[in-house]
C-alpha cells in the first residue's frame, strides 16, 4: 500500500510527494517535516537533524517550537533515494523562489508553500486524500505514515531501541507499547 500510495503521488504530480516519502522512510511527525529547514540537512553525511516542529496558532499564523520531548531533537540517517529526493526538492524550491519573486518569504523551509511560508495542515490533508483515492488504498491520516514507517522498520529487523530513537520517543517502552504487537517474534 505504501508503494502504491507513493507511486500515485508521483503519477498525479502531488507536490507533497517528498513529504510523504520522508514520512514513510523516517517516521517523522507532520509538524517536524513541515518545520524542517535546509540548515538541518547534511547532504555529505546523508542525514538530517530534527530540531523543531511547525505548529499552527489558533486564529492564524504559525510558530516553530522544539519537538515534543528532549529526545525529539535527533539526527536521522537517510538513504540514497531520500537524499536524491531532497536534492530534487531543493531544485524545486529555487524555481518556486524565482516564480514567486518579491512575494517569497524565506523561512529556509524544505517543504514550503509556493511563497515560502509553512504549509497548512488542511492543504496537505486534502492532497493526501486525493492521492490515497487515486492509489486505491484505504483512507488514512498523515500520522498513519509514521505508523507505517515504524511497522516497516520492525518488519525489517530494526531493533526497538534504534526505532525508538529514530521516532524521537522519550523511552523505548513507549515504542513497545505502541508497536510491540507488530514485532514478528512476538
Amino acid at each position: 500500500q505504501a508503494k502504491k500510495f507513493l507511486k500515485a503521488a508521483l503519477d498525479r504530480g502531488d507536490r507533497y510527494y517528498s513529504v510523504y516519502y520522508l514520512a514513510i522512510h523516517t517516521g517523522m511527525r507532520q509538524g517536524e517535516l513541515l518545520g524542517l529547514m535546509w540548515k538541518d540537512i547534511d547532504f555529505n553525511r546523508k542525514s538530517l537533524q530534527v530540531s523543531r516542529q511547525c505548529l499552527r496558532r489558533k486564529g492564524g499564523g504559525f510558530v516553530f517550537e522544539r519537538p515534543k520531548s528532549t529526545t525529539g531533537v535527533r539526527p536521522i540517517i537517510l538513504g540514497d533515494q531520500a537524499i536524491k529526493i531532497l536534492q530534487q526538492q531543493k531544485e524545486e524550491i529555487e524555481l518556486m523562489k524565482h516564480v514567486a519573486g518579491e512575494e517569497w518569504q524565506d523561512h529556509d523551509l524544505v517543504f514550503p508553500t509556493k511563497i515560502g511560508t509553512p504549509v497548512l495542515n488542511s492543504n496537505l490533508r486534502t492532497a493526501m486524500r486525493r492521492t490515497l483515492a487515486m492509489a486505491g488504498v484505504p483512507k488514512i491520516r498523515f500520522h498513519d505514515l509514521r505508523h507505517t514507517a515504524a511497522t516497516l522498520m520492525l518488519n525489517h529487523g530494526i531493533p526497538v531501541l534504534i526505532l525508538s530513537r529514530r521516532l524521537g520517543h522519550s523511552k523505548p517502552s513507549i515504542t513497545m507499547d505502541v508497536y510491540g504487537h507488530m514485532i514478528p517474534v512476538m
